[in-house]
């Protein structure tokens, strides 16, 4: 009987359902903000509205990202058509620095138990301009400090949020739990789940209308496989990895020409790093001092130092690796197990590999004509102006020479042309 009236429950449900004909569509954001989410939300946002639906659910989960991908995203949520739901979730996520940001863009700002937002101090966005990072310019610093908290101020106001909190979360990254969020007015709404959620939102006024979510159907839009890709290509480690590559494919290709393959594979991991290097933070600093290792690793192969040269390449590649990104901030933090790795392989593959390879093409010739040249062979019969015989490397050859030469004397090879060798006196 139990089982009879659950299912009863269940068919009831499905049949209020499909009476209401109400829907939400659902995305999830689960990693750094950056260039491939804000493509995602944009999409969400536009797919969402020609669907029609009640509202688009973000389902959200980051430690932060880039300024300019959270302005994007922020820009698409303030001028959604349709109410967009931002929602901290699962428990134990976090809304941190950018996801500050979105969050409080929302219509309606939504948590799960258990979950942080806050620490929204602009450092932690990515926004230090290029240069040496590790000692940023006081001045541009609290320019980008006076922006973000401009932008949060202008943010919560639009939304009618804790604008003091909202100012607080850029100037000292003070961060609070759901419950305390949702005291200080930060977040309308602690739900455990998607449904808890659904039921919350049901009859909510947003743009003066009221959300009919109570029963809705949940479409979720998925992650295109580009944004897919794009995500993970724009991490400091993918960009370090394409560096090493394109230095090893172009190289490989100078010092062994005609292996096509290195340099077609060095050329495209250079584009994909140029345009990495467009959108992550890199320091200038240490791209230069990257390159200065790779011409001091080249010209000590070319002019042999001791060591010397290659010495202060090691040391040269090490710093640049070390500042080529923010370390103080740990979504652009090269790890020390990339670094020392590369920078034994790249040394490794300078002494060895290109060293090799330039040497051997320094070798004499030791096959062809041109290793006749110089040697001495025995006189088969008389060299006189018509012509004589001698015999080079278990072949007869047709000698010529300038003055006569007797027979078994020895002589010195000096030109081949075409089946004759002109010979002298070895004296």
């Amino acid at each position: 009987m139990r089982s009879a009236g659950l299912l009863v429950a269940c068919w009831l449900c499905a049949l209020t359902t499909m009476a209401s004909g109400a829907r939400v569509c659902l995305s999830k954001v689960d990693g750094a903000i950056g260039p491939a989410t804000a493509s995602y939300i944009s999409r969400s946002v536009d797919e969402a509205q020609s669907k029609g639906v009640q509202c688009l659910i973000i389902q959200l989960n980051t430690p932060g990202g880039l300024l300019d991908s959270t302005r994007v995203i922020v820009q698409k949520l303030l001028g959604s058509p349709i109410p967009v739901v931002v929602y901290v979730a699962p428990t134990g996520a976090s809304a941190a620095s950018a996801g500050c940001f979105i969050t409080l863009a929302a219509n309606v700002a939504a948590m799960a138990p258990a979950t942080t937002i806050g620490a929204a101090h602009p450092v932690s966005l990515g926004g230090l301009p290029s240069g040496d990072q590790s000692k940023p310019d006081q001045t541009m610093t609290q320019k980008l400090e006076n922006f973000a908290v401009s932008y949060m101020e202008a943010i919560a106001s639009r939304r009618n949020r804790n604008i003091e909190w909202a100012k607080s979360a850029v100037r000292e990254s003070a961060s609070i739990t759901a419950e305390k969020a949702l005291e200080l007015k930060v977040v309308e709404i602690v739900a455990r789940d998607l449904d808890d959620l659904l039921g919350q939102l049901n009859g909510r006024l947003v743009n003066g209308k009221p959300l009919d979510t109570a029963a809705a159907q949940i479409v979720e839009i998925k992650v295109s496989v580009t944004e897919q890709l794009l995500q993970m290509f724009w991490r400091p480690e993918v960009m370090f990895v394409l560096m090493l590559v394109a230095i090893y494919g172009l190289i490989g290709e100078m010092t062994t020409p005609g292996a096509i393959l290195p340099g077609v594979v060095g050329a495209i991991a250079l584009i994909l790093a140029l345009y990495m290097a467009a959108i992550l933070p890199v320091n200038i600093a240490g791209l230069l001092l990257i390159g200065l290792a790779i011409a001091l690793f080249l010209i000590d192969v070319f002019a042999p130092t001791h060591g010397v040269l290659t010495g202060g390449g090691i040391l040269a590649f090490l710093v640049g690796s070390l500042m080529l990104f923010d370390r103080r901030d740990p979504l652009f933090r090269l790890s020390l197990s990339y670094i020392i790795p590369s920078v034994v392989l790249t040394a490794g593959f300078f002494l060895l590999i290109v060293g090799k390879a330039l040497q051997a093409q320094r070798l004499p010739v030791k096959v062809g004509k041109e290793t006749m040249l110089g040697k001495h062979v025995q006189v088969i019969t008389p060299i006189d102006a018509s012509g004589g015989r001698v015999f080079v490397e278990g072949e007869y050859w047709t000698a010529r020479s300038d003055q006569p030469i007797k027979q078994g004397e020895t002589v010195r090879i000096m030109a081949v042309e075409g089946l004759t060798v002109k010979v002298v006196p070895k004296t």
